[in-house]
């Protein structure tokens, strides 16, 4: 593989790893209604296992306070039991045809919890483009490129990982900024 080739791909990599946070840090819920807080629910579904969202449609009816419409209503109880089990901490409201979930104010204690779970999965994150990095410069040393020619493909990759590392710094702070407004 050419060193160009060897940029390429870290590059793709580290945007990867960044979109990967991203999808990761929509999951924590900031007391406010989020339909992608609920993408990981799965639910059995005529013995199958099942994605809420392919089950049911799922909006924002309030600021906090989610609605999932079932397009077959018989599923609605499997639907509030993986909502139950799923430990998200809601407590879903089943009306027969519709489930409701009031999205609970967060309490200064939850919301403390939640900036440690955003620091952790910011920190893998760095982890995962520490790694990447460690890849590319094994790959790079299979090029037997001339002494000045890799250090400087070296530096290059390591101001890579220092400007994607900035970006996940600025997510992370993004999202605690998020969380701890009230």
């Amino acid at each position: 593989m050419d060193n160009e080739m060897i940029i390429l791909e870290t590059t793709e990599k580290f945007d990867k790893a960044v979109e990967s946070l991203e999808k990761r840090l929509t999951t924590v819920r900031a007391g406010r209604a989020n339909p992608s807080s609920l993408d990981g629910i799965v639910v059995e579904y005529y013995g199958s296992m099942t994605p809420l969202k392919q089950l049911a449609t799922i909006s924002v009816p309030e600021a906090r306070q989610l609605l999932i419409k079932p397009f077959d209503k018989s599923s609605l109880s499997a639907i509030e039991k993986a909502i139950l089990s799923s430990n998200l901490g809601y407590n879903p409201g089943n009306d027969g045809e519709t489930i409701r979930i009031v999205i609970p104010e967060l309490t200064e204690e939850r919301r403390k919890e939640l900036v440690k779970q955003v620091k952790a999965l910011a920190e893998d994150a760095k982890v995962a483009i520490r790694n990447i990095r460690h890849d590319a410069l094994e790959e790079l040393k299979k090029c037997e490129l001339p002494e000045d020619q890799e250090k400087g493909m070296e530096k290059d990759i390591q101001e890579m990982v220092n400007e994607y590392n900035k970006k996940i710094e600025s997510k992370l702070k993004e999202k605690e900024q998020e969380l701890l407004t009230v």
